[in-house]
């Protein structure tokens, strides 16, 4: 009867050692098919560590292929578990300030373009900005000259608004004046989390590089590592050209003369005498356009023209001597009779 209570326990204590080892095993291949399912500090920690039995020692082996499978899994997810580490540290450091890029376009109009010119050079300078282009043009139009200067500043964002309103009192009058600004802050929080996960890979892409045990697979390494590289070089790019967008303000500037109008522009007199000289411009430039298409003819008239007109005018007096000749001989033929 002792018998019976002894071989119950057995069986129950051997149950318990099944079932162990059944569940190592099932957590080790869950972990192969889901690299980020662990925590992902585990991942490294697994990965330098020899390849150890995580079952119960049972005679099956199941133990022993477990702990091998868990250790490639740690090696192969171990980027995506510090890419997700990286993007989820990147939400705490996350910058506070507003990243606007302000664009102004002004349309001045002031009684002299270039000496406007000068003081906005000295205004964007005085800000800690400076000139990016400037041009001067004049238009003569009706005995009217008028003098137009076009320039681009770039001044410091947070001296925008000062940079606007002493340039606007540089003119006489404020034609148009168009201010925008636009809002790239999570733009540039996405550009940053996306920097620091990519430099996060591409350390941990140089650690496994390091543990490379074939050729293989450090060529496939070294190809990975090179896309992960390119991929921060444009990242960094972006970066550049938003934090030079934000913290630099374009302002571009027109600046032109007031119209001029002449006191008796609307009399009878004075609009006779501008059609007068309107017809008179009219007809010399027809005048000059007959001349030059003859000009540009000349050379055809000369080298195919002439020969051609010579060519002609040979052809027709061969053909009437020919006709000349018929005639005489059918007069002749007719004589006799």
């Amino acid at each position: 009867m002792k018998i019976i209570p002894s071989f119950a326990l057995f069986l129950f204590a051997l149950s318990i050692s099944c079932g162990s080892g059944e569940q190592a095993a099932t957590n080790a291949n869950a972990y192969k098919s889901s690299g980020t399912s662990q925590p992902s500090t585990a991942a490294p920690a697994q990965s330098d560590q020899p390849a150890t039995r995580t079952g119960s020692g049972s005679g099956n082996g199941g133990g022993g292929g477990g702990g091998r499978e868990t250790q490639i899994a740690a090696v192969a997810g171990a980027p995506d578990a510090t890419l997700a580490q990286s993007q989820t540290s990147q939400i705490d450091t996350a910058p506070t300030d507003r990243k606007i890029v302000r664009n102004a376009d002004l349309n001045l109009e002031a009684e002299s373009p270039e000496e406007s010119q000068k003081s906005i050079t000295s205004i964007a300078e005085s800000k800690g900005g400076f000139v990016v282009e400037s041009q001067q043009s004049s238009s003569d139009k009706k005995g009217t000259t008028r003098d137009t200067v076009t320039m681009t500043v770039r001044v410091p964002a947070a001296k925008f608004a000062e940079a606007v309103d002493e340039i606007r009192k540089t003119a006489s009058r404020v034609i148009v004046e168009t201010i925008k600004g636009d809002d790239v802050t999570e733009e540039f929080i996405d550009v940053e989390a996306r920097l620091k996960a990519k430099k996060a890979l591409e350390q941990q892409f140089m650690e496994i590089m390091k543990r490379a045990n074939s050729v293989e697979d450090a060529l496939n390494v070294q190809r990975q590592l090179g896309e992960v590289r390119s991929e921060i070089e444009k990242i960094e790019g972006r970066k550049r050209f938003l934090e030079n967008q934000s913290s630099l303000s374009t302002i571009k500037v027109r600046i032109q003369t007031k119209a001029a109008f002449a006191a008796n522009s609307s009399g009878f007199f004075t609009r006779l005498t501008e059609s007068f000289s309107t017809g008179l411009d009219f007809a010399l430039s027809f005048i000059l356009g007959m001349v030059t298409l003859v000009v540009s003819l000349l050379p055809f008239l000369l080298f195919i023209g002439l020969p051609g007109f010579f060519l002609i005018r040979y052809l027709i007096r061969k053909l009437n001597r020919s006709n000349t000749v018929t005639v005489i001989e059918n007069s002749t033929e007719e004589k006799p009779n």
